[in-house]
């Protein structure tokens, strides 16, 4: 079965039985049939083992690490032991609609490049209502870091190109694979570094192929991490940024984080001359940088809300049309 797969479905985990069971499911349930799936354990977790050995399918093969690795380094595991030409990630928490490899199987042999990275939009839930996402597909040639930071809102969501969504060639991971270590920008550092490679083309499909699960407020890693922690990714991957990108991406995430950490003053007056002589802020930058450190944070979830609840619906609307 490992030699006739062509697509190696990886999907990294630890102590979320119930998420991953589910996701292997999705997995295993998809219309285009030659892959196999390899769930990597990042580090002694018995109850997700066992729950695992319970999906009976020979295409499901399980992998424990000794010790916790992070996801990168999870990721990269189950790259390496991977038997397909390409490979496709899953998190653990995420689904697949049916029908998600083999449409992006038909558009990946289609496209005369070496190595194509092909995405899709996405579908969420969470307690705001349900949307698709990004609401900006992603036009080839665009430079990654203006598509993923330059946001034309407050609300998140402009630009996307998540891990779930991802369908990849082995032989590119095996060459830039995920930064190991790197707790948080995962995704982000990834699709910096390749995407400056000529032989590298990404693509999207306009159909929410994957169902993404929405962690409320205190639930998510990234929620959680600290903004010195994205503000020395930032610096380290600015060479990949456009300034215009780099503005707004201390104005979008270090701030936010900041605020939710309880940082002072200090720190923003820190991360707003970063923002000006590392980057350059025009307005839209500038407003954002002061809606996020000013704005009380109930009343940024109000407005958040008000906002996915208003254009929700024409956005489900719209990508039904497509």
């Amino acid at each position: 079965m490992r030699e006739r797969a062509s697509v190696s479905v990886v999907i990294p985990t630890y102590r979320r039985p119930q998420w991953v069971v589910c996701a292997v499911e999705s997995a295993l349930g998809q219309s285009y049939a030659a892959l196999e799936v390899i769930v990597v354990v990042d580090g002694p977790d018995t109850e997700t083992v066992s729950a695992l050995q319970g999906v009976n399918d020979e295409r499901l093969r399980l992998i424990v690490l000794g010790e916790k690795a992070g996801g990168s380094e999870a990721r990269n595991v189950g790259v390496r032991e991977a038997c397909g030409e390409w490979v496709a990630f899953l998190d653990d928490d995420d689904r697949w609609v049916a029908e998600k490899l083999e449409m992006q199987m038909e558009t990946a042999v289609r496209l005369r490049v070496r190595y194509p990275v092909i995405s899709s939009r996405l579908a969420t839930r969470s307690s705001d209502g349900s949307r698709i996402l990004p609401r900006r597909l992603y036009a080839a040639g665009e430079n990654i870091g203006d598509y993923l930071f330059c946001r034309r809102s407050f609300s998140y969501g402009d630009g996307m190109l998540q891990a779930s969504t991802l369908l990849v060639k082995r032989e590119l991971l095996l060459d830039c694979p995920f930064m190991k270590g790197l707790k948080q920008h995962q995704d982000w550092d990834w699709l910096l570094r390749v995407a400056v490679r000529p032989d590298v083309e990404v693509a999207m499909l306009p159909e929410a192929l994957t169902r993404m699960h929405v962690a409320e407020q205190g639930e998510s890693v990234s929620r959680l991490a600290d903004w010195s922690a994205s503000l020395a990714w930032a610096k380290i991957s600015r060479p990949l940024m456009s300034a215009s990108a780099y503005a707004f991406f201390i104005s979008t995430e270090c701030v936010p984080r900041a605020r939710r950490c309880g940082a002072g003053l200090g720190v923003f007056m820190r991360l707003f001359r970063e923002c000006i002589w590392n980057g350059r802020p025009g307005l839209r930058q500038m407003a954002l940088f002061f809606f996020f450190c000013i704005v009380p944070q109930r009343v940024q979830s109000e407005l958040r809300s008000r906002r996915i609840k208003a254009i929700c619906i024409n956005e489900w609307r719209e990508c039904s049309r497509i």
